[in-house]
């Protein structure tokens, strides 16, 4: 794996007017362009927003912490926004900690909150039985896999399986030392750390393999269309990453204090909540050809 630092200063990002876009890198090889991002929009109002999943019936859900990651505070809540970042509803379903990664399975949201899955039926957001994940200490993100969920608890090195409303623990490993996103990607599941800031594949028996690593503090991942992989990393990084496992940094917010937390490709959208400022940006991914 190699690391080509492409970031873009805050100046460089936000001085032009118009659409704002990375800058495109020279390709890695004959089928793997390296991708552009063009920012659509930026939503604010949300109170450290970490999460993003799709809603069913259009736009995207948002999840609030509203404090700190691990407090048992009461405070946390989602927001259901629409596709152009237009707040829906504020608080479409509220009460929780600390909520992060979520996941929709058939007509069921579940939410990553601490050391509980909540649980919540659509369309409305009634509120379904919690499940509670026993030794959990931070559930990070969720994902829809082979009809059952999927949640990181990145304080234990572990990924839970729920299937209903049953929870057990699916895989613990040295490897997977902070892990954090989860993303589910026909017959593999795609996995980030923050340690080591990997990107790692693991199949239905848990075999984990690799892609690429150096990505510290990774956070979310999308698979792109045409090939390869963005990931972020919270601190304020968005990666580009080949099959082949080549790293391009395509953005860098860290000075401007700008965070990137659970990226997500929608199509050709890629949607990424900013704990701080408290804001959501939208960006269309772009062939830099």
């Amino acid at each position: 794996m190699r690391l080509i630092a492409l970031s873009l200063s805050a100046s460089m990002l936000f001085a032009c007017s118009g659409p704002e876009a990375s800058a495109p890198a020279e390709p890695l090889t004959q089928s793997a362009a390296v991708p552009a991002l063009e920012k659509l929009w930026v939503a604010g109002g949300f109170s450290a927003p970490e999460g993003v999943a799709a809603a069913p019936g259009g736009g995207y859900f948002i999840s609030n912490v509203a404090g700190e990651g691990d407090a048992k505070d009461g405070e946390g809540w989602v927001t259901h926004i629409s596709e152009a970042g237009d707040i829906l509803k504020e608080r479409f379903v509220d009460g929780m900690n600390a909520p992060k990664g979520m996941a929709v399975l058939g007509d069921v949201l579940y939410i990553a909150d601490i050391d509980t899955v909540r649980r919540f039926q659509l369309p409305g957001g009634e509120a379904l039985s919690d499940i509670p994940i026993d030794g959990a200490k931070f559930l990070n993100d969720a994902t829809a896999w082979n009809g059952v969920v999927y949640v990181s608890d990145s304080g234990m090195s572990r990924i839970h399986r729920i299937d209903g409303e049953d929870a057990s623990v699916w895989l613990k490993s040295d490897a997977l030392a902070g892990v954090n996103g989860l993303l589910g990607d026909g017959a593999r599941l795609l996995i980030t750390t923050m340690d080591a800031g990997a990107l790692i594949e693991a199949d239905a028996d848990a075999t984990l393999t690799t892609i690429a690593d150096g990505m510290i503090d990774g956070d979310g991942v999308g698979v792109l269309a045409n090939g390869g992989y963005l990931v972020s990393a919270w601190r304020g990084d968005i990666f580009f990453i080949s099959e082949g496992g080549d790293v391009v940094k395509l953005l860098d917010t860290r000075e401007e204090g700008t965070l990137q937390n659970d990226l997500s490709i929608f199509g050709d959208l890629v949607i990424v909540p900013n704990w701080r400022p408290g804001t959501v940006t939208a960006w269309r991914i772009t062939d830099p050809n």
